[in-house]
């Protein structure tokens, strides 16, 4: 049986369908093609989550976060950066779609074009989850150990509600920051820093 999750307002919503006994790869592929205007995810159980398109203002707040990793990794240039339309496959088997990303470039130079091409299968070194009014914070916190756990060394989960950032690295509690004016990827990311004050 495939189950679908779909996000409304408050809570998902799971709707069953018997006559789907598992869904491949290229079905679930496919349809992420015909559902374009959807953010579609998998879990790694084949839950098939259907999300709607975020609201106008975290829109743009996604926008200001994109934007800065993308002028960081323009200027740093030891890996790549995705906004929040991309799809992943994790080893566990779930494709996630953070709400902004990047990637060394050694790891994703040694993926096909063909991989490169679908949901690539690797987990991003750093991701972002920016929490909007409508998201479960638990649901977001299972997500960025799920990240770290396959293999993320650096995960922001951003919530604009609580002015909270809950930073995570893997074999670490996360850490949380109230009211950060900046967060800083150092380490992992030398120099990249996130100015809140467009975020919150």
């Amino acid at each position: 049986m495939t189950t679908l999750l779909i996000q409304t307002e408050n809570t998902p919503l799971t709707v069953n369908f018997p006559f789907l006994v598992q869904m491949t790869s290229e079905q679930f592929y496919e349809l992420c093609q015909v559902n374009r205007e959807l953010r579609i995810e998998r879990s790694a159980n084949g839950e098939v989550i259907i999300m709607p398109p975020a609201f106008s203002d975290t829109g743009n707040r996604n926008f200001n976060i994109a934007a800065q990793l993308g002028n960081w990794t323009e200027q740093d240039g030891s890996g790549i950066g995705f906004d929040s339309s991309t799809g992943f496959t994790l080893p566990n088997g779930a494709m996630r779609s953070p709400d902004a990303s990047w990637i060394e470039l050694e790891r994703w130079n040694a993926l096909t074009e063909s991989q490169k091409a679908s949901f690539a299968p690797i987990c991003p070194n750093f991701v972002i989850e920016l929490r909007s009014a409508s998201d479960r914070l638990s649901i977001l916190q299972d997500k960025m150990q799920e990240y770290i756990d396959n293999g993320a060394s650096l995960g922001w989960l951003i919530d604009r509600k609580n002015r909270k950032v809950y930073i995570y690295r893997p074999d670490q509690e996360p850490e949380i920051w109230d009211h950060p004016e900046v967060v800083s990827g150092d380490p992992e990311l030398p120099g990249f820093v996130l100015r809140m004050t467009k975020i919150w």
